[in-house]
Formats: C-alpha cells, sequence, structure tokens
C-alpha cells in the first residue's frame, strides 16, 4: 500500500530555514507529480507548491515564491521542500500528496495520496 511520510517539521524562528523530506513507499512515484500543502491553524489547507512527474515543472503559491524551492529524487523516491526566509505565517501543518498523474496541480482534490503531516512553527 503506497505510504507517504513527511519529516523535518519543528519550531525556528523567523528568518531561519527548515527543508521537509517526503518520503514515499509501496509503490514508485517517479512519474508522478508531488505536491505539499499546508493547513495554518484555524484555516482551510492551501496550497503550497508543486512539482511535476519529470521534475521539470514547478509551481508555487504567491506567497512563498522566491522563499521555498520544491525538489525531487526520484531515486530515493523523496520529494523536499527547501523553506528559506520563514515568517510566523508560514506556521502550519505541512502535508506532502502525490497524483498518479505526471502533471502538477494546484488544488488537493486532484491529489490522490496524502502523508499524515509535520508541524512548523515559526516564531517572531
Amino acid at each position: 500500500q503506497a505510504q507517504l511520510v513527511e519529516s523535518g517539521g519543528g519550531l525556528v524562528q523567523a528568518g531561519d530555514s527548515l527543508r521537509l523530506s517526503c518520503a514515499a513507499s509501496g509503490r514508485s512515484f517517479s512519474n508522478s507529480a508531488m505536491g505539499w500543502f499546508r493547513q495554518p491553524p484555524g484555516k482551510e489547507r492551501e496550497f503550497v507548491a508543486a512539482v511535476s512527474g519529470s521534475g521539470s515543472i514547478r509551481n508555487y503559491a504567491d506567497s512563498v515564491k522566491g522563499r521555498f524551492t520544491i525538489s525531487r529524487d526520484n531515486a530515493k523516491n523523496t520529494v523536499y521542500l527547501q523553506m528559506n526566509s520563514l515568517k510566523s505565517e508560514d506556521t502550519a501543518v505541512y502535508y506532502c500528496a502525490a497524483r498518479i498523474l505526471w502533471q502538477s496541480a494546484r488544488t488537493a482534490n486532484e491529489y490522490d495520496y496524502w502523508g499524515q503531516g509535520t508541524q512548523v512553527t515559526v516564531s517572531s
């Protein structure tokens, strides 16, 4: 059974960096688009970043563009989210997601698999 497991979350100060990892198991996602979403306290889940199956197309939410970078290592079946210049408004539970199709997508209902989430807290 396919499984996504996030790691790398934690408590940091504003301006710090974190790198989240999402390790996939149970099947290969090398041809699948992968994405990161987040859910801030008391708010809806929102799109953060996505990468196509080939890794050639990357999309970002405006709020993280220029600060966050999504990447993937298909040999390790892992996707990463490098987060720099963190702000207090980045505080959220971050979720990794995968879809069967290779095209990246920005809406949660287009993804087929989800991780359990990892907490990121940025103190100001």
